[in-house]
């Protein structure tokens, strides 16, 4: 599984696994060399291709132009994609982490990358959707480190306590690195029921795990019909994690 948004209403994920937010840290003591040397494989992948149409009026009336809302300061003074990038930061490497982007919106992101390396910018052509940007992404990385754990992040999201996303996010690439055959979606638990996002259906928990469980099923993007029915799932997925070892 490549992406946390599949294509298809319905998705068996049986190789996938869900982990909670709010929910408690798994706390898996190991050795500190060998921590070390895992954090050297953990990589991030920022997306930030899309073309902002949902939120279009918006970032019109702010920016004055067409700039999609990852490249516009919906909330603050600062852009979305930099609040992602210094989120990110707080757990994992800036020389390891990846942006893709769409090149129609070079005049938009050029200045606020402007730091990053040639090497950790992927330019598409144009957008082409969330799983071609991922797949190339982790190709790219698996074919310099194919050990590599990688973690995915929307460039679009606020999130108003980083410090406390981003502990999930380092409990999830824990869980990576102890189980190197899983894909770890975040979940949020939902407080009321909504249309216009991705649904994920939990299964039995893992070993027992209260906050990690296998998932049952994706739904996209549900109609009214399906509230009922999707009332007790998970909303979509916003990172996910995974160990590349099985792909060499």
């Amino acid at each position: 599984m490549l992406t946390t948004t599949p294509p298809s209403r319905h998705l068996q994920t049986t190789n996938s696994t869900l982990h909670t937010i709010p929910g408690e840290m798994i706390d898996q003591p190991r050795a500190g060399k060998a921590v070390a040397i895992e954090r050297k494989h953990e990589w991030a992948v920022i997306l930030a291709g899309g073309d902002g149409t949902r939120l279009k009026s918006l970032t019109r009336r702010i920016t004055g132009d067409e700039r999609p809302k990852q490249f516009c300061p919906v909330i603050g003074d600062t852009t979305l994609v930099e609040e992602t990038q210094k989120r990110v930061a707080l757990e994992l490497a800036k020389e390891r982490t990846v942006f893709v982007v769409n090149r129609v919106h070079e005049p938009y992101y050029s200045k606020i990358l402007s730091s990053t390396p040639t090497s950790n910018l992927i330019e598409q052509p144009r957008n082409i959707g969330t799983a071609p940007a991922i797949l190339y992404s982790v190709l790219k990385i698996a074919a310099a480190v194919p050990q590599a754990v990688v973690a995915l992040f929307p460039s679009d999201h606020y999130v108003s306590d980083s410090t406390k996303f981003m502990a999930h996010v380092r409990s999830a690439l824990e869980i990576a690195h102890l189980k190197p055959d899983l894909v770890i979606l975040l979940g949020v638990a939902p407080e009321s029921p909504e249309v216009e996002y991705g649904w994920i259906q939990p299964a039995g928990s893992i070993q027992g795990d209260r906050q990690l469980h296998r998932i049952r099923r994706f739904w996209e993007k549900p109609g009214p019909v399906w509230l009922p029915f999707c009332s007790y799932v998970v909303v979509s997925g916003i990172v996910s994690s995974w160990s590349l070892r099985r792909a060499r």
